[in-house]
């Protein structure tokens, strides 16, 4: 028998980093979909344009604030969306943070505020959401990682060992959850057209509009396995990117994002103390 796999008949979707950028899009199309969405953002970032927008969709969005780095308050708030929604039966685990690093910037802060929001943040949303579905015998839970998980790329120390750490976690649980009846999925996508993409001071091959990002996201989780990434043209080149030799591999990275000096003097300005 297949891992059980989420259906809006089942209950709610809960997503979390979901006030802009994939959060907020995935959102909008799940509630398309027909699904109750429990959306978690910091209690300082309203979602009211966001439940405006889908008023009139064949589902809702539901607003539970909380701050990912703060445990017992995750803990709250799944308990809070279970009591108020219903059972949450796919576990959207999207809130990230991405602060650029170099060499010559290599700021703890940056380390510490990227490893609370992307690696913790997703932890503490885990074991909460884990322990119901368990409960109940299925659950979905889907990871956001990054193409940036898959080898350094430049200013990505942080972020991208963070996004490593996604990966790795979401393959090793997969082993338990499958025999709770728990589907895991992760993410890997390329550059998505958002405010953390913004942020970037390289050039960033394949940039996908977030609409088209979310549209495919929620393709996968319909229909897809393990690792999901997108879009093709770079991703499957960057995974045979990896194979190579690591200075071809270095050559290939600084063509492709055109990495020169001058992003040096832009981290300069925008350090994180």
């Amino acid at each position: 028998m297949s891992t059980y796999r989420a259906d809006p008949k089942d209950g709610v979707a809960w997503i979390t980093g979901g006030s802009t950028g994939i959060g907020r899009s995935v959102a909008r199309l799940l509630a398309q979909q027909g699904y109750t969405v429990a959306v978690t953002v910091r209690p300082n970032d309203p979602l009211d344009t966001l439940i405006a927008e889908t008023k009139d969709m064949p589902g809702r969005v539901l607003s539970f604030p909380s701050d990912v780095t703060d445990e017992a308050g995750m803990a709250a708030a799944v308990a809070a969306i279970e009591a108020q929604a219903g059972p949450i039966v796919l576990a959207v685990l999207n809130a990230g943070a991405y602060m650029p690093v170099t060499g010559d910037n290599l700021c703890m802060k940056a380390f510490r505020q990227s490893f609370a929001v992307n690696v913790f943040g997703v932890l503490h949303g885990l074991g909460p959401v884990i322990d119901r579905m368990r409960n109940r015998g299925r659950g979905h839970i889907v990871f956001m990682g990054s193409i940036s998980a898959y080898f350094g790329w430049p200013t990505t120390a942080a972020y991208g060992s963070t996004k490593a750490a996604v990966n790795i976690i979401a393959e090793a649980l997969k082993f338990d959850l499958d025999k709770m009846n728990i589907r895991t999925q992760v993410m890997n996508p390329g550059f998505i057209d958002t405010p953390l993409t913004e942020k970037a001071s390289f050039s960033m091959p394949a940039m996908m509009p977030v609409e088209r990002a979310a549209e495919r996201i929620c393709k996968a989780i319909r229909s897809s396995g393990f690792e999901v990434t997108f879009p093709r043209r770079l991703t499957w080149g960057m995974k045979l990117l990896f194979l190579l030799p690591r200075p071809i591999r270095e050559k290939a990275l600084v063509a492709s994002t055109r990495w020169k000096r001058e992003p040096l003097v832009y981290l300069r300005r925008n350090r994180f103390d």
